[in-house]
């Protein structure tokens, strides 16, 4: 319990959401940080994990007391304290509305968040749009310049190294940049491999002619189903090929009789959010990222 309540309309979980979590050992008590000032918790710090992971990845709630004279120095230690015993970069992530910076209360929650993260070491910041699809907003039909197959783990990896070039995904610029393409595929496939999603969704897209255009990684979280990956290889973008991929991996979750299927992309990447548009997905959200990994 905390003595003051949170107001901001960000910084908090829903308590059916934390509870079920916390059965899942993936919120955990060693997890949970809090900071105390005349025996009274003034701030507090919850951070998630995958259930059976041996470290959290991501914060999911930062709080201080709005009485604390400076909220951005307490939550900055609060973090700082956590990330010296974390082995692995970590993300925090602050979800808001869309438009969120024309709402002066919304602004004002975000700025001190942000301003402590940056201070306590998570200074990557990357703002993603979140999408989600319904039945109602329609089953995409096959368009038929693609077919799609399943494939080796070889033949995806090797994809995912060619459709790494010239990617506008921060975090793969960004991983590309310190590690190489090598590196950045096959962690990028281990992702996927470890995720909730099962494999046998994974497909390659082919042309007409027999040709590799990209692939189709239908994907899964803890908590429902998603887009996952999908990209098309350099040589063949431009084409309207995405519309293709993208509806596949719509088809396959909407055929197994998913009811929500949820998709992010960066907001610098144009091309991926207007295909989402074009493909009955709607915005419902932003995602401020900010994380200590390495910088492009």
């Amino acid at each position: 319990m905390t003595p003051w309540i949170v107001t901001e309309p960000v910084g908090w979980i829903p308590a059916d959401r934390y509870l079920a979590d916390l059965a899942e050992d993936m919120y955990r008590p060693e997890w949970t940080w809090i900071a105390e000032r005349a025996g009274e918790v003034v701030g507090r710090a919850l951070w998630w994990g995958p259930k059976g992971s041996p470290h959290p990845v991501a914060l999911d709630c930062l709080d201080v007391d709005p009485a604390v004279g400076d909220r951005v120095a307490v939550a900055a230690a609060l973090v700082r304290a956590a990330l010296a015993g974390f082995p692995e970069p970590v993300q925090y992530m602050i979800e808001v509305t869309v438009g969120w910076r024309d709402d002066p209360v919304t602004l004002a929650a975000v700025k001190w968040r942000r301003a402590s993260a940056h201070a306590a070491g998570l200074t990557r910041e990357v703002e993603r749009l979140q999408f989600e699809w319904a039945p109602a907003d329609g089953v995409p039909g096959a368009a038929g310049r693609l077919r799609f197959t399943e494939a080796s783990d070889e033949e995806f990896l090797g994809l995912f190294r060619r459709i790494a070039e010239g990617s506008l995904d921060a975090q793969t610029r960004a991983d590309l940049a310190a590690k190489g393409v090598d590196a950045t595929a096959r962690e990028e496939m281990d992702f996927y491999l470890r995720a909730p999603g099962k494999r046998e969704w994974w497909r390659i897209a082919y042309t007409r002619e027999g040709e590799v255009a990209g692939m189709a990684i239908p994907s899964a979280t803890p908590y429902n189903v998603n887009v996952g990956y999908l990209g098309v290889v350099p040589e063949f973008r431009g084409r309207g090929y995405v519309d293709e991929v993208l509806a596949e991996i719509t088809r396959l979750h909407a055929t197994n009789g998913e009811s929500r299927i949820t998709a992010t992309t960066d907001m610098g990447n144009a091309p991926m959010a207007a295909a989402f548009a074009r493909a009955g997905y709607r915005n419902t959200g932003v995602r401020i990222n900010l994380s200590n990994d390495v910088q492009p």
